[in-house]
């Protein structure tokens, strides 16, 4: 099953908050965890999310754009 965009979103943004400027990493561990677990469909989902986490961030400061 695939994620919506709007589920995409939303997770993306809610990393973002738990994790803060660390968010990034956190998205990149969690496709290693699942590609080792051979979980394929995971794995796209969080690179999808991890995708949209970049889009949501200002790597200047470590905090979402939509703080500024």
């Amino acid at each position: 099953m695939r994620l919506n965009d709007w589920t995409l979103w939303a997770s993306a943004q809610e990393v973002i908050k738990r994790h803060g400027a660390k968010a990034p990493k956190y998205a990149a561990a969690q496709i290693e965890e699942c590609e080792a677990a051979g979980d394929d469909a995971s794995a796209r989902a969080w690179r999808e999310i991890g995708e949209r986490i970049d889009q949501l961030m200002d790597y200047r400061t470590g905090r979402p754009i939509s703080r500024h």
